[in-house]
């Protein structure tokens, strides 16, 4: 989907994320999701420090396991995870009075101009960042040009719907859209190559994010109690065991 659900070497000089874009999707949920998981801050270079990848090794391994990801639902609408990026939510930082695509643009592109718009008195305006999935420089711009960084749900909506999401309260799943420790700003060919694909079937391009990918998907899965399947058990479980 466009913009929130919808395996190759690193180049030389291709960057990671940085500590202070991942620092914010793993840190930003807090209190509630430390708790929870143990999820801490990222260090600035990068890495992903042996702590946080033991507390994803002990989540995956406490994660139920089906056989494979269910037929998809036909009945799936985006809209049972409530307004896209609303502001209010039972979300870490919700009720700001921003909403949660700019909150999560402000914590992840390094902003260069703001503007007031309905749903943000600081929405980014233009800044540039750093893919995460590709390792490429990618620039913003508010307009027609602001598909070029898209918000991606680590753990896709869809996905999280056919593995059980269709039982919760609207509430919770309203939540769940909107956490942002399940979110990220990449670039958007990477967020419509990856559509609603599970890891069995897509990998962030860029090698050397897979274990920060893996260690962010499976705490996801464990806060929320949601099941993996097995095939993407698998590719998690290696990915963790190269970190």
């Amino acid at each position: 989907m466009r913009w929130a659900d919808r395996h190759a070497r690193r180049r030389p000089g291709a960057a990671r994320l940085t500590g202070r874009q991942w620092a914010g999707v793993a840190g930003f949920a807090g209190i509630a999701v430390s708790v929870a998981v143990g999820i801490g801050p990222i260090e600035d270079r990068g890495t992903v420090p042996a702590a946080r990848i033991a507390s994803a090794q002990a989540a995956l391994a406490k994660t139920a396991v089906i056989a494979g990801r269910p037929p998809h639902d036909s009945g799936y609408d985006r809209d049972s995870f409530g307004t896209a990026w609303t502001d209010r939510s039972d979300a870490r930082g919700a009720g700001n009075g921003c909403d949660t695509r700019n909150d999560i643009l402000s914590r992840d592109v390094e902003v260069s101009g703001r503007v007031a718009i309905a749903s943000c008195p600081g929405a980014v305006a233009a800044g540039t960042m750093t893919s995460p999935y590709t390792g490429r420089p990618v620039v913003f711009e508010r307009g027609r040009k602001s598909a070029a960084v898209q918000i991606d749900h680590i753990v896709p909506l869809s996905y999280a719907w056919d593995m059980g999401a269709r039982s919760w309260t609207s509430l919770r799943r309203i939540a769940f859209a909107n956490d942002p420790s399940n979110l990220v700003a990449v670039d958007g060919s990477s967020n419509q190559a990856k559509s609603d694909a599970e890891p069995a079937r897509w990998m962030p391009p860029l090698r050397d994010f897979h274990c920060q990918y893996a260690v962010q998907f499976a705490l996801v899965l464990h806060r929320y109690g949601l099941p993996v399947d097995a095939p993407s058990r698998g590719v998690l479980a290696d990915a963790l065991s190269r970190c």
